[in-house]
C-alpha cells in the first residue's frame, strides 16, 4: 500500500532542470547536453573540415595550373569570372548584330537539315519506316468456304516467301521470265535490312533535330522583338515632350 501511495501522481514531486547560479547569472543560460551537444558536433565538423583542407594542401601539385586562378577574382569573399574587354564594351548595336546573326546562324543549319531530309526521303521512299501508318488490303468473297479455302499467295499470283513484303512483291510470271536482281542470300537481307533500318533512324533525328532548331529560331526572334519594342519605349520614356517646352516657353515670355 505505501509504494502505491509513493507512485500516485499527485504525490509525485515536479523535477526541474538545474537553472544558472545565482552568481553565473552574467554569463547567460545555463548550457544544457543537447546544447553542448550541437555545440561539440558543430565543433568536430570543423575541425574534420580544415583537417581535410589541410591535407589537400599539402599533397597539392606545385606545378598545377587552371585559367581560373589569372581569369577570376574576389568580390565579398566570393570567386568571380573576370569580363575580358571585349565583353566590357558590347554596346546595345554590337548585341543586335549578335542576335542577328544568331538568327541567320540557326536558320542555316534548319534550311540544311531540311535538305539534307528531302534527300533521305528521296532515297528510302519511307517503305519501311516504322512511324508510316500500316495499309490495309482488303479482299471479298462471296461465301464462307472461300473464306476458309481463301490463299492470300495464289490470290496474287506470287510466291509465298514474297507474301510479306511491303513492296517489291514480284509475280510469278515475272520470277519465271526475268532474272533475280540484288541480295539472295538470307544473310546479305539481314545486311540490307539493318542497314536500311539505320538510314531511317538517322532520317528520324534529323526531322527531330529539324523541329527543334525551329524552336530556337522562333524564340531568339522573339527574344529580340521584345527587345527591341523595350528599347522603344525606354526612348520614348527619356525624350521630353516638344510641345510641352513650347508651352513653358510661351508662358515665360508672357
Amino acid at each position: 500500500m505505501s509504494s502505491f501511495r509513493k507512485a500516485l501522481k499527485s504525490k509525485q514531486r515536479n523535477h526541474h532542470e538545474r537553472s544558472q547560479p545565482e552568481f553565473r547569472k552574467h554569463l547567460g543560460l545555463l548550457e544544457k547536453k543537447k546544447d553542448y551537444k550541437l555545440r561539440a558536433d558543430d565543433y568536430h565538423k570543423k575541425q574534420n573540415t580544415i583537417a581535410a583542407l589541410q591535407k589537400k594542401a599539402m599533397e597539392k601539385n606545385p606545378d598545377e595550373f587552371y585559367h581560373k586562378m589569372i581569369n577570376s577574382k574576389l568580390e565579398d569573399g566570393v570567386h568571380v569570372i573576370k569580363k575580358t574587354q571585349e565583353e566590357v564594351e558590347v554596346t546595345e548595336e554590337q548585341k543586335k548584330v549578335m542576335r542577328t546573326q544568331d538568327i541567320k546562324y540557326v536558320e542555316m543549319k534548319r534550311v540544311a537539315e531540311g535538305a539534307k531530309i528531302q534527300k533521305m526521303k528521296g532515297v528510302l521512299h519511307l517503305l519501311d519506316a516504322e512511324s508510316k501508318q500500316k495499309n490495309k488490303h482488303t479482299f471479298f468473297v462471296d461465301s464462307n468456304a472461300e473464306v476458309q479455302s481463301f490463299d492470300l499467295a495464289t490470290h496474287l499470283n506470287t510466291a509465298p516467301e514474297l507474301v510479306d513484303r511491303k513492296f517489291n512483291r514480284p509475280t510469278l510470271k515475272t520470277l519465271e521470265t526475268q532474272s533475280i536482281r540484288g541480295a539472295v542470300q538470307a544473310q546479305h537481307v539481314k545486311k540490307l535490312t539493318k542497314q536500311r533500318n539505320n538510314q531511317y533512324k538517322i532520317l528520324s533525328q534529323r526531322i527531330d533535330r529539324e523541329r527543334k532548331l525551329l524552336v530556337i529560331s522562333q524564340k531568339i526572334q522573339t527574344r529580340k522583338d521584345l527587345q527591341d519594342k523595350y528599347n522603344k519605349v525606354k526612348v520614348k520614356k527619356e525624350t521630353p515632350n516638344s510641345a510641352a517646352i513650347y508651352k513653358f516657353e510661351v508662358k515665360r515670355k508672357r
